[in-house]
């Protein structure tokens, strides 16, 4: 029998370019030889089926000198074209319960390594720009403190005034019960000064800076800026980590004062609508609160601004290929900041309960 012999790559571009005549010479009877074929993919194993069924029609159509390889890619392209006909899904067959775990412990413990690698990194270089200040890109951390402080006010000042409201409302009703209304401005004012204040503002930070560092950062690593930096001798680090690092530190105890004075304007809104005078409301949150009560909640902000800003950047500079890679690294962004200002509140409640604070 007469053979049609293919050879060489049969890939995509010569599938295209060989069809036609493939399909004119396989109308005679012929056997489809594909000894000298050194590669295939699924476009080439497609040129070989539709030869092959066309030469069949005439009395030939055998498929013979496949290598292991494209035998073995060409069963392949046959069984999906035959599910595909039938109206069948091709199911990949299951996982061992062992391959899974064992790949989510070797993704756990890159992924681990990945964070070390980051806080080390980011450690250092945020140590030597301390050291040497001038080498701090000042433009750059205005402009971060800016987007992250000044334009976040409106919405802090609102959250927190709607805040001190709700809460002055909630607890005057039990107060009530027993004549103690006056005392709702001790709770709000200490609750909010240790605890409220700086996780509500931790978390306005995450939502809106920590998510637009991991896209900004994101998408230079998506267009290779940050490989550029690298390959200039730059440090990114230095140039788009630190900035982001220092910016969110510095501005979180003004949203943190922010935070808390609205929140004592909505709480005192309340408190006076219910017959309390403004002096009767202010004694009673001087004489409940101390200083060290808004500097434990500043410093305990000031370590949220850090986490939040740190991962933000470590989720841009870990974004990797394709369409919904920035958005992926913002989701993560702000959810691994929120879910960590929440686990280290808890860990500072602890510290704090054990200091007798």
């Amino acid at each position: 029998m007469t053979a049609l012999v293919l050879e060489g790559r049969l890939d995509a571009a010569a599938a295209s370019s060989l069809w036609e005549r493939t399909m004119r010479a396989a109308s005679a009877p012929v056997a489809i030889d594909i000894s000298r074929v050194t590669y295939c993919d699924g476009a080439g194993a497609a040129l070989v089926l539709a030869a092959a069924a066309r030469a069949r029609a005439a009395g030939g159509g055998e498929i013979i000198g496949a290598s292991e390889d494209v035998g073995a890619v060409i069963a392949l392209t046959r069984k999906g074209g035959e599910a595909a006909a039938t109206g069948q899904v091709v199911a990949r067959p299951p996982e061992s319960l062992a391959l899974v775990v064992g790949r989510g412990a070797v993704n756990g413990a890159r992924g681990m390594g990945d964070s070390i690698t980051f806080l080390g990194e980011a450690i250092s270089a945020t140590v030597l720009t301390v050291l040497r200040p001038w080498t701090l890109r000042w433009d750059d951390t205005m402009r971060h403190a800016e987007e992250a402080g000044t334009r976040a006010l409106p919405l802090i000042v609102m959250l927190g005034f709607l805040f001190g409201l709700i809460l002055a409302f909630q607890s005057a009703i039990p107060m009530r019960q027993y004549g103690a209304e006056i005392f709702v401005a001790n709770l709000v004012a200490v609750s909010v000064f240790r605890e409220l204040g700086p996780l509500l503002a931790a978390v306005i930070l995450a939502g809106r800076s920590g998510s637009a560092f991991a896209a900004e950062i994101g998408t230079m690593k998506v267009n290779e800026e940050v490989d550029a930096l690298t390959t200039m001798g730059l440090d990114p680090f230095r140039f788009l980590v630190v900035p982001r690092l220092i910016a969110a530190i510095a501005i979180m105890p003004v949203l943190i004062a922010a935070m808390n004075l609205a929140a004592v304007a909505g709480m005192s809104t309340v408190m006076m609508s219910l017959g309390f005078p403004l002096v009767a409301i202010s004694n009673q949150v001087v004489s409940w609160t101390s200083m060290g009560d808004v500097i434990g909640g500043v410093a305990k902000g000031m370590v949220f601004g850090a986490v939040v800003a740190g991962i933000g950047c470590a989720r841009g500079m870990r974004t990797g290929a394709g369409p919904r890679a920035v958005g992926d690294s913002a989701t993560s962004a702000v959810v691994g900041g929120i879910v960590s200002i929440v686990v280290l509140d808890g860990i500072f409640a602890v510290i704090f309960y054990l200091m007798g604070w």
